[in-house]
């Protein structure tokens, strides 16, 4: 015997909305995580090429030098009277320091001569310039 059931059944779907913002939140996470991975060294300014320029190992100290003289340690807003005093104060005695200057092209030359010859005063610190290798012809 047969018996007929006039229920219909449900029709079963794969509701793929939450499996897609589980891919997204995944995505973003990723997105933020590598934001974290580079290394900024000072801030941002139009450095100049040069043909003979090298890379060389992370700087211990960035001074960046805007267009319109403001000098900055790392991040932070620094005078030229303080500026081998705060980096004197961060090494430890008998410790060697690579400085790496960032002067913007437009920075006025005499400018970052002085800056120099205030680093040059600090003993074991060695010093160098940033510029952008210029691009293959």
């Amino acid at each position: 015997m047969q018996i007929h059931d006039n229920e219909l059944e449900d029709e079963f779907e794969i509701n793929i909305l939450p499996m897609i913002d589980v891919i997204f939140a995944i995505l973003a996470f990723f997105i933020v995580s590598t934001l974290f991975l580079t290394r900024t060294e000072g801030l941002p300014v139009n450095l100049p090429e040069a043909d003979t320029s090298k890379p060389q190992e992370p700087a211990d100290f960035t001074v960046t030098i805007k267009p319109d003289g403001r000098l900055f340690l790392d991040e932070l807003s620094v005078t030229e009277e303080t500026l081998r005093q705060q980096i004197v104060d961060q090494l430890e005695p008998e410790q060697e320091a690579l400085i790496t200057i960032k002067a913007d092209e437009q920075t006025y030359h005499g400018q970052v001569i002085t800056v120099m010859d205030e680093l040059r005063a600090i003993e074991g610190a060695r010093l160098g310039i940033a510029t952008v290798p210029e691009p293959v012809k």
